[in-house]
């Protein structure tokens, strides 16, 4: 029998922490129409198939627990929808995206079914939704499969579009530090915390690396003297004109010197060891094609190294080597260099590779050092015969620990006087274990942006924590990058609650973003008037430099659909779990499964922050023992149960009396402000419960965020219901303050 195609009825990515995780999945809504009545184990080779397509999904543990599980459930019948989840990840992990979470969840509707899974790149994800719903249906239906050149295509795609592995080790060490990242383009300008707190990073470079210093280090000969000025040995010479004036300058010099261009990298154009006057003129015009001038120096004996230098000190050093082939009598050179070197697996074409192909077209210096030793790239060596390809190049050997405390010093000398706060330094040495003056060692160059592949993945050696160091660097112990961010939850006057709670933050002295469902505000001031309680509108307030807190309402249908704008918040306000009537579209019907999305709010609060939460509610106080954080509970009546249980605890709750609003701590009370005129009802002096209890949730994030008395009264009392974008006079602040 031959199946029809699972269907998708729709790919949702939800960006931030969702009803399922923390982290950025894609859910995908899938029809998968008459598999619904052929689980696995009653279709016949289907198993076979797809794990001989797919030998990996042993490591699948599924609900089982253990390796191997979740090839148990498919042999025993699972549904179609399950599978597609576990290939859909399996092809992830296969694309180099590692992720293990996933989940699949039948809808109400027969047939339909939510499948989720992590995504690290959306279109990445995507791609292997679409090839994980191809591969399901070939090995269902007994079709052909392309499966290597499916790998190679989402192996391409991640490659494309993720984070290179030097800047994604970064972001690793600052997720690991829980220190939120946002990506900021599509390639690896990545931002580390939040508006006020944040930092930028290009791979190795950050926004403390400066421009002036960056040219200084692209200017190699302008290095050479502001390092020689400050004692750092360099090795002597100048720039050259031309091949007859690059003779005459290496005679002065004295032989053997480098030829190489001045604001080269990677160790293009450079020849080292040259000791004719062919060689050295032969090496100009090599160099003359890489770079805008070119630059002759004394050789200096020994290995090429390259020292990381992040914050001052040196946190990893390689080391490079010759590269050589051996010659059997009837391979060219050519041919040796792609049997013995490029064959080498950790030789390839991307950054992920530690050592580089090796390429006669497009590498001068290459073709240059055959023809020093009397070849050509169509020579054939004889039987043993060894011959150097490669000088410089292949500096992927892992010396960290060997590297001498007087060469750590100078090295990172180096890098303060160009003045770069992350620096790739090249040092000559033949013992980088011993001081440089000890063997006439050098620093041949300091390079801003340094590659930092060859220190997270060696050739030879350990991996070095690099990527930490980086962010250790940027953030001191302690400093998570994070500004105060409160989110509001529910259906009752969330976007009062959210305006009034920027209001107090504003009054308190910090910039404070807002965005709700009457606009993107900041410091109070309205910039714009649509409904911005979105995902786009947060991540503006998150980037915004100029911000130390933001304010965001977060309605069920925008954690459903979007996810919430930031990870983690120091405060968390729920006020209902109403509202299932207007969720049908997400298969939410009833008030439990509210709860469920609506817990998000709490599940991100931090462990040194605090959920707000409506007494009167019984579902909602069952959000407190999800939350990280401590509780503060509010409602108009101070005999709630849930109120004088929290205070028997010593907990923090606020509560209406005599038109007053009161914060206990235990047994101690104490007045905060009185009721404002807009939360009292016309003409008939008694107060708008709604109203209150709207005050009392944003009075409770203000108890949070540690804001004095004085000021939340103030703010109470001055603060504008109506939405007008025309903040209070200054003198009615005053009067206010004197009430």
């Amino acid at each position: 029998m031959k199946y029809n195609d699972i269907e998708f009825l729709r790919l949702n990515p939800l960006r931030g922490p969702n009803l399922w995780t923390y982290r950025p999945i894609i859910e995908a809504w899938v029809d998968i129409g008459d598999l619904e009545d052929a689980p696995s184990n009653t279709i016949p080779g289907f198993y076979e198939r797809l794990t001989s397509w797919l030998p990996s999904l042993i490591e699948h543990r599924c609900s089982v627990g253990e390796r191997g599980g979740f090839l148990e459930r498919l042999r025993e019948g699972t549904w179609a929808a399950h599978i597609l989840e576990h290939v859909t990840l399996e092809l992830q992990n296969l694309a180099g995206q590692r992720t293990g979470f996933g989940k699949a969840r039948q809808t109400s509707k027969r047939g339909v079914y939510r499948v989720v899974v992590r995504s690290r790149q959306e279109q990445v994800t995507r791609a292997c939704f679409e090839a994980a719903r191809d591969l399901v249906m070939a090995a269902i239906n007994d079709t052909s499969f392309d499966m290597p050149g499916t790998i190679e295509r989402l192996r391409e795609t991640a490659d494309s579009l993720c984070l290179g592995p030097s800047t994604q080790s970064i972001v690793d060490a600052a997720i690991e530090r829980r220190i939120p990242t946002i990506r900021l383009n599509e390639g690896n300008l990545v931002q580390i915390g939040y508006g006020c707190r944040q930092r930028r990073i290009w791979t190795a470079e950050t926004d403390q690396t400066s421009a002036i210093a960056e040219s200084i280090s692209s200017d190699k000969d302008l290095t050479k003297s502001l390092l020689a000025a400050c004692g750092v040995p360099v090795p002597e010479g100048r720039i050259v004109e031309s091949a007859e004036d690059a003779w005459e300058t290496a005679e002065d010099i004295g032989l053997p010197v480098v030829v190489k261009p001045r604001d080269g990298n990677h160790g293009r154009g450079v020849s080292t060891d040259l000791k004719t006057q062919k060689e050295v003129e032969d090496a100009f015009r090599v160099a003359d094609t890489e770079g805008s001038d070119v630059m002759v120096e004394r050789f200096v004996p020994g290995d090429e190294h390259r020292l990381l230098v992040v914050g001052g000190r040196v946190v990893a050093a390689a080391k490079g080597e010759t590269a050589w082939v051996v010659g059997d009598a009837r391979a060219s050179i050519a041919e040796l260099i792609d049997r013995q070197l490029n064959s080498d697996p950790r030789r390839g074409p991307m950054e992920h590779f530690p050592l580089g192909v090796i390429s006669l077209e497009d590498d001068a210096a290459v073709v240059l050092e055959l023809k020093r030793q009397g070849y050509t790239p169509e020579s054939v060596p004889g039987e043993g015969k060894r011959v150097l390809i490669q000088r410089n190049g292949n500096v992927a050997i892992d010396v960290t620990d060997l590297v001498h405390p007087d060469v750590d010093a100078v090295v990172s000398l180096a890098a303060r006087v160009v003045g770069l706060d992350i620096a790739g330094v090249d040092v000559v040495a033949e013992d980088i274990s011993r001081p440089l003056e000890e063997q006439r060692g050098a620093i041949v160059e300091v390079n801003a942006g340094p590659g930092l592949h060859m220190h997270l993945m060696p050739a030879e050696g350990k991996p070095r924590p690099v990527g930490k160091a980086i962010v250790d660097s940027l953030f001191p112990e302690g400093d998570k990058g994070r500004i105060s961010i409160v989110g509001v939850a529910g259906t009752r006057g969330t976007s009062l609650i959210a305006r009034l709670v920027a209001w107090l933050i504003h009054l308190s002295g910090k910039p404070v973003g807002l965005v709700c469902r009457d606009g993107l505000f900041l410091d109070c001031r309205r910039v714009d008037k649509n409904d911005c309680a979105n995902w786009d509108a947060g991540q503006r307030l998150l980037i915004n430099k100029s911000l130390d807190a933001a304010v965001f309402e977060n309605g069920a249908e925008l954690i459903l659909s979007q996810g919430v704008a930031y990870d983690r918040c120091l405060v968390g306000i729920v006020t209902d779990v109403e509202g299932a009537e207007t969720l049908g579209h997400y298969d939410i019907r009833e008030a439990e499964q509210v709860f469920r999305v609506l817990r998000t709010q709490v599940d991100i609060v931090l462990p040194e922050g605090a959920a707000v939460l409506n007494a009167a509610d019984p579902l909602v106080m069952r959000m407190a023992e999800l939350c990280d954080g401590g509780i503060i509970l509010y409602g108009l009546d101070p005999e709630l149960p849930a109120m004088v249980e929290q205070r028997a605890c010593g907990g923090r709750a606020l509560f209406l009396r005599d038109n007053r609003i009161l914060l206990a701590q235990g047994a101690v009370e104490s007045v905060l402000a009185g009721l404002p005129a807009f939360a009292m009802r016309k003409n008939e002096g008694a107060h708008d419960a709604d109203t209150v209890a709207m005050l009392l949730a944003a009075t409770g994030a203000a108890v949070a965020l540690d804001i004095p008395a004085d000021i939340i009264r103030v703010g109470i009392e001055t603060f504008e219901p109506d939405c007008s974008d025309k903040q209070p006079e200054p003198d009615r602040l005053r009067n206010a303050a004197n009430l």
